[in-house]
C-alpha cells in the first residue's frame, strides 16, 4: 500500500553525471538486483544494501546514517523475442574502443519502489515531491561498478611534442596502398606477428609519429604511436595531418582493430583445459567454499591470489564470522571506500555458498553445470585505486599483486596487529657475507613474506615452432640453490681493496603460511620471455630443517661497523665548481650525485637541489644518486640472490650509483631500513615473525598457474588443497583436478604442518 511519508522532502536529491550510485549489488555483501526481494539504493548518498531478512544491509545502513528513504530494485530477464534475418538491425559501426552499455531496458524488467525506514519500510507514494526526477535519475545513472570499468579500460592516451609539434614533408597524395612510409608493426611479445618494419624506418629517419591505417574514424580519432616517446599518443590534428596525404578524415571507416582491441583480444584467446588426459570432463564443485570469482577482464591474476589466501583459516577467521560485526562499527561513510568491509565481503561471498549455485548450461556439444560466482569489481576498483598498474584493466603479474596485497592489508591493521592475518606470510631470513680473503663476515637480519627461487634452465631442444624443452629440475633443488653458497665481487672495508665474498641465505624464523615465487621470465633481445622449466614434486612433505640460520659462531670475527668509504671524484672538476663559489660539501655531495660525468652536469644539479632540505648535510658513503639510469635486471638479479627484496636491492643501488660492490656492502651496513615499513626491532626479529623451531615440515596448499608466453598476456589460475583433493578455480570456473599441473606453475604456497610427537 502506497502512503505519504514527510521525509520525502530533504532526504532525496538527483544525483549529478560524476555521482557513484551503487544499484548492481550491495556493498557489504554480493546479493544483487537480480536476487529476489532486490537491493534498496539509499535515495542520499546512494549506497546499496540488501534486504535480506539474516544480513539487513540497507536496515543496517539507515541505523548507521539516518538516511531514510530507498528505491528497492529487482531485475528479471526478459525473453529474447526471435527476428528473422532480414529484419535484424545492422551492427553499430566501431569507431573507438570504449564500453557502449547494451540497452538494459531490451534485456530487462525493472521492479522499482520507493520505501522509507523511518516509517517502517512501507512503500511510499513515488509520485510525491521531487520522488519521479530522482528515480529516474538513478535508473538512468551509470552505475559505480560501470564507471570504474569504464575509466579502467579506456586508457588516458594525451598528446605530446612530437604530436603537437610535427613537422611534414611537402604535401602529396597517397596511391593505392603507397604512403609517406608504409610499415608493419613491430614484432610481437607472442610471436603473433610483425616484423618491426615501421620501427626500422622511425631508426632510420627519426620520423617518430606513426598512424595505424584502418583505424581512422570520421570522427578524428585513430591509433597513434609515439617511437620517440615510445607510447600511444594522441594527435590534436589529425584531420589536417592526414589532409597532407589526401586523407579526408570524415569520409573515413574503422576496418581494423586498434592496439588496444588486439592486445585484449590476445589475452582472451588463452584457455585452460577442464578435461582429463582422456577427455572426460572434470566434475563442477559447488557449495561454500567452492564458489568462482567472474573474469571483469584481465584480472584473473587477482582471482587466483584471492581464491588462495581466503583457502588459508587465517584469512577465513578475520573475515568471515566477524563480517556483520564489523558492517554494524563501520565508521567509513560508504563501505565501497572500506578495505576491511570489501575483504569481509569477498569473505562471504567465496565462503557462505551462497553464489555457488548450479546452473544448467545447454552448448551445441553438451549440457554441463556451470555457476554465476562473484564479480569483485568494489573490491578491484579499491585495492588499485591509485596504483599505477592494478588501477587499469591491463593483465598484471599475480605475485605483484600478492605483494601488493599485503602490504595494503599490513597498513589496514597496523594499529590492530593482533588481526593481521598477513602474520601468517611472515618470517626472519638471516644472510651471511665472508671476506675470502680476510674471512671477516658480517650478518643481516630481515623480514620477509615471500622467498624467491631461481629455476635453472637446461634447454634440451628446440622444436619446429622455436619452443624450447627444458630438463626438469626438482623443488628440493631450486630450494637448495636458493640456500647455496655464492660468490660476489666485494669492495672489502677491511681489506681496502676489491675482493670476492661468498655470500648465502637461511632462514632465521619460519612462517606458518611459504609463499615461493618463481623466477621464471627473462629477457631475451629486450623482449620478456618465460622459460617452461618443469619443477618435479617427489615427496608430498619437504623438510626445511637444514635451510635454518645458526648465526655467528664463536671463531668468526666480524667487520667493523665503520661507515662506507666516501666514493672518490674527479679533483678537476671539483675545482672548477669551487671557483664558481659553491660550498665544497655541496661540490662533492653534486659530483658524486651525477656519478662523476664532469662539471657541467653537476652544476645543472646543484642549480635543480639548492633547496633541499639536506643539500648541506655531510657527505656519506650511501650519499644517494638522484639521476642515475636505472640499474640492469643482471645487477638486481646478483644482489637478490643474497637474500634481500627487490625493493631493498634497487634503493640499495640508487644509493651507490647501480655499483653492485658498493651496493652490497650498503645493504649490510644499513640494518636500519629492513623493515621500516614494518617498525620491527631487528634485534627481537626472531621473536616477531614465525618461530625457530624445528622440525619444519611443508606441505603444498596452492599452485598459481600462468599460461602464456610473455608477461604481457595469458592467462592466471589456481590450484588449491581443499578436503583433501585439488580444486581448480579458472575464474567462475570451479571444478575437481585429479591431475594439478604442479611442474608448471609460477607461485607455490606451502602450509606447515606439524605431526604428533611419536617419542611422548
Amino acid at each position: 500500500m502506497e502512503s505519504s511519508c514527510s521525509h520525502i522532502f530533504g532526504y532525496c536529491k538527483i544525483p549529478s553525471t560524476f555521482t557513484q550510485v551503487y544499484k548492481e549489488e550491495c556493498t557489504q555483501c554480493f546479493d544483487s538486483q537480480d536476487l529476489a526481494p532486490g537491493i534498496d539504493v539509499c535515495l542520499t548518498c546512494f549506497n546499496a544494501g540488501c534486504n535480506n531478512s539474516e544480513r539487513r544491509h540497507a536496515q543496517i545502513h539507515y541505523e548507521k546514517t539516518n538516511h531514510p528513504l530507498v528505491l528497492n530494485i529487482y531485475r528479471l530477464i526478459k525473453d529474447k523475442p526471435k527476428r528473422a534475418d532480414e529484419n535484424e538491425e545492422p551492427p553499430q559501426k566501431i569507431s573507438k574502443l570504449a564500453i557502449i552499455p547494451e540497452s538494459e531496458n531490451d534485456k530487462y524488467e525493472f521492479i522499482t519502489h520507493v520505501k522509507c525506514y523511518a516509517c517502517g519500510g512501507i512503500e511510499v507514494d513515488r509520485t510525491s515531491g521531487d520522488l519521479p526526477a530522482v528515480v529516474d535519475a538513478v535508473m538512468a545513472s551509470m552505475s559505480a561498478a560501470k564507471q570504474s570499468e569504464i575509466k579502467a579500460w579506456e586508457e588516458e592516451i594525451v598528446i605530446c611534442d612530437h604530436t603537437r609539434d610535427l613537422v611534414q614533408e611537402q604535401s602529396r597524395a597517397l596511391e593505392s596502398q603507397v604512403c609517406g612510409n608504409l610499415g608493419c608493426g613491430r614484432q610481437q611479445y607472442d610471436g603473433s606477428g610483425g616484423n618491426g618494419h615501421g620501427l626500422a624506418h622511425y631508426n632510420k629517419t627519426k620520423h617518430a609519429i606513426s598512424c595505424k591505417l584502418g583505424t581512422i574514424t570520421p570522427e578524428g580519432t585513430a591509433d597513434i604511436h609515439c617511437y620517440e616517446c615510445d607510447e600511444t599518443r594522441l594527435d590534436p590534428f589529425l584531420d589536417k595531418h592526414l589532409a597532407n596525404f589526401g586523407i579526408n578524415v570524415a569520409s573515413q571507416q574503422k576496418t581494423e582493430k586498434s592496439m588496444t582491441e588486439l592486445q585484449i583480444e590476445q589475452n582472451q584467446l588463452f584457455s585452460w583445459s577442464m578435461e582429463t588426459k582422456d577427455g572426460k570432463q572434470l566434475e563442477p564443485l559447488f557449495g561454500p567454499g567452492y564458489t568462482g570469482i567472474k573474469n571483469l577482464g584481465n584480472s584473473c591474476y587477482m582471482a587466483s591470489v584471492l581464491q588462495s589466501i581466503f583457502s588459508l583459516d587465517a584469512f577465513q577467521q578475520r573475515y568471515y564470522p566477524t563480517a556483520m560485526e564489523h558492517h554494524t562499527q563501520c565508521t567509513y561513510d560508504n563501505p565501497a571506500s572500506c578495505i576491511q568491509c570489501q575483504l569481509s565481503k569477498l569473505a562471504d561471498g567465496l565462503l557462505s555458498g551462497r553464489y555457488s549455485q548450479p546452473t544448467q548450461i545447454v552448448n551445441s556439444e553438451n549440457e554441463q553445470l556451470e555457476q554465476d560466482g562473484i564479480s569483485p569489481s568494489m573490491f578491484k576498483a579499491l585495492i588499485g585505486k591509485g596504483h599505477v598498474e592494478f588501477s587499469t584493466m591491463r593483465q598484471q603479474d599475480a605475485f605483484e599483486f600478492y605483494q601488493h596485497l599485503v602490504t595494503t592489508i599490513e597498513r589496514k591493521e597496523h594499529n590492530n596487529p593482533g588481526n593481521d592475518p598477513t602474520k601468517v606470510f611472515k618470517f626472519a631470513i638471516q644472510t651471511r657475507l665472508q671476506c675470502v680473503e680476510c674471512k671477516r663476515v658480517r650478518y643481516k637480519d630481515s623480514t620477509e613474506s615471500s622467498i624467491s627461487i631461481s629455476v635453472p634452465a637446461n634447454k634440451i631442444e628446440i622444436n619446429e615452432n622455436n619452443e624450447a624443452k627444458y630438463e626438469p629440475v626438482t623443488f628440493e633443488q631450486c630450494l637448495q640453490l636458493f640456500a647455496a653458497d655464492s660468490a660476489i665481487e666485494y669492495m672489502c672495508p677491511a681489506c681496502n681493496k676489491k675482493t670476492v665474498a661468498t655470500t648465502h641465505t637461511r632462514f632465521l624464523t619460519f612462517p606458518e603460511v611459504l609463499v615461493v615465487h618463481t623466477r621464471r621470465f627473462e629477457e631475451e633481445n629486450w623482449v620478456p620471455r618465460k622459460i617452461a622449466v618443469p619443477i618435479l614434486f617427489e615427496q608430498d612433505y619437504y623438510n626445511f630443517d637444514k635451510y635454518i640460520a645458526h648465526g655467528r659462531q664463536d671463531h668468526e670475527e666480524l667487520f667493523s661497523e665503520e661507515s662506507p668509504a666516501v666514493p672518490s671524484i674527479n679533483e678537476s672538476d671539483l675545482n672548477k665548481l669551487l671557483e664558481m663559489g659553491f660550498p665544497e660539501n655541496r661540490c662533492r655531495k653534486a659530483l658524486i650525485a651525477t656519478g662523476n660525468n664532469g662539471g657541467d652536469i653537476a652544476m645543472n644539479w646543484l642549480f635543480e637541489h639548492m633547496d633541499d632540505a639536506d643539500i648541506d648535510a655531510p657527505i656519506s658513503g650511501s650519499t644517494a644518486v638522484s639521476n642515475v639510469q636505472e640499474p640492469s635486471e643482471n645487477d638486481v638479479s646478483i644482489l637478490m640472490t643474497m637474500g634481500f627484496s627487490e625493493a631493498r636491492v634497487r634503493k640499495a643501488l640508487s644509493e651507490t650509483n647501480n655499483d653492485v660492490e658498493r651496493a652490497a656492502d650498503w645493504l649490510f651496513s644499513h640494518p636500519e631500513d629492513v623493515s621500516d615499513s614494518l617498525q620491527v626491532d631487528d634485534n627481537n626479529i626472531t621473536n616477531t615473525f614465525g618461530d625457530s623451531t624445528l622440525p619444519a615440515d611443508y606441505q603444498l596448499q596452492s599452485v598459481i598457474s600462468h599460461k602464456g608466453t610473455s608477461v604481457h598476456c595469458g592467462h592466471y589460475v589456481v590450484h588449491t588443497r581443499k578436503d583433501q583433493k585439488w580444486v581448480l578455480f579458472n575464474d567462475s570456473k570451479v571444478v575437481e583436478d585429479p591431475q594439478p599441473p604442479l611442474e608448471d606453475a609460477y607461485v607455490y604456497i606451502l602450509r606447515r604442518v606439524r605431526f604428533p610427537d611419536m617419542s611422548a
